[in-house]
């Protein structure tokens, strides 16, 4: 079978609104030795896309300037030291970017195989998120069945697949959304509790919920919920960040830090080295894909747009009126 040589990508013309991201013609990447050659199927928009549309999280050195950090597709070409996919199979995988697009490059080890149960483009929804809540909850955190956990922006891709992979696992969750509909759709996918936080104070109902505070908390608001964050952990609590949707920059009182023995740490995926990421991706697929199998886990899908529509795509993600994910489909 012969290959394009030139394919469709999405370019961020400029730093800015949705309006910058255009569809352009690009040379079809080429696969290094340890790289397969994915044709798209469908690739995942997440907020880090966002933020590199608007300047303010580039791509890492040597890294394409094509946004997407997930797809899902079919191999299509393997590097000389590909052991582990065959031309032909499905896949979905992590991306350092170049995802939004016809075919995207991606390491062997960031690829996994699409669960039975799922569409290949559904499948798209799955490497970002699943690599995040695993690497951050169940690494960093070492969060354990029994525990409680608070996930802020329950409704969120991230939101959603932690609410679901956390209850599935025995832990206890709490989640925060911003309107009834949202708390609902995270008490269906299995929070014990979740919290409108324009009519209710987190920190209040956190606490008549556990008696003690929650054990975890995966906050990516940042701003004024890090010191509320502070009053809603238990003793010994690890706290972690991975977005900072009110601001980076606080003023806090750690004295609570120090009382309670918090934790606080924080992570980024796309930047570390790429065994770390070959573990993570290790991790998922032992613990997490099974949990898929048997039914106690899917990606949750807000909706489509052809990938020509990127920019209608990033437009419904800055209005945070989606719930789960949003998927660009070639």
């Amino acid at each position: 079978m012969s290959l394009s040589t030139i394919q469709t990508s999405i370019e961020i013309s400029q730093p800015g609104a949705p309006e910058v991201l255009i569809p352009v013609s690009r040379p079809v990447p080429k696969p290094t030795d340890s790289q397969v050659l994915i044709k798209v199927a469908a690739a995942g928009i997440n907020r880090p896309d966002v933020f590199q549309r608007k300047g303010f999280y580039p791509a890492p050195p040597g890294v394409t300037d094509i946004p997407g950090l997930e797809v899902s597709g079919t191999v299509v070409a393997t590097g000389a030291r590909v052991e582990d996919w065959l031309i032909g199979d499905p896949v979905c995988a992590l991306l350092p970017g170049g995802g939004y697009a016809e075919y995207a490059v991606a390491e062997q080890s960031l690829c996994l195989p699409v669960p039975a149960n799922l569409s290949l483009t559904d499948a798209a929804a799955l490497p970002e998120t699943c690599f995040t809540v695993w690497h951050n909850l169940f690494e960093r955190a070492e969060l354990q069945a029994g525990e409680w956990l608070l996930v802020h922006g329950g409704s969120s891709g991230i939101g959603t697949t932690a609410i679901q992979m956390a209850s599935a696992l025995g832990v206890n969750v709490i989640a925060t959304a911003g309107s009834d509909e949202k708390c609902a759709v995270c008490e269906e996918l299995g929070a014990v509790r979740a919290i409108n936080y324009n009519r209710e104070d987190f920190v209040e109902v956190c606490q008549a919920l556990t008696g003690a505070g929650v054990n975890v908390i995966l906050d990516m608001v940042g701003g004024d919920y890090v010191q509320k964050n502070f009053s809603a952990c238990a003793p010994k609590a690890r706290m972690i960040s991975i977005a900072f949707l009110r601001g980076s920059q606080v003023q806090v009182d750690l004295m609570p830090l120090m009382l309670k023995q918090l934790v606080l740490t924080g992570s980024t995926l796309r930047s570390q080295p790429l065994e770390n990421k070959a573990r993570i991706a290790a991790g998922v697929e032992s613990q997490v894909w099974p949990l898929i199998a048997e039914g106690k886990f899917k990606p949750i899908i807000h909706c489509s747009f052809a990938l020509a529509q990127a920019s209608e795509g990033h437009a419904l993600m800055e209005s945070n009126q989606h719930i789960g994910k949003i998927l660009l489909i070639n």
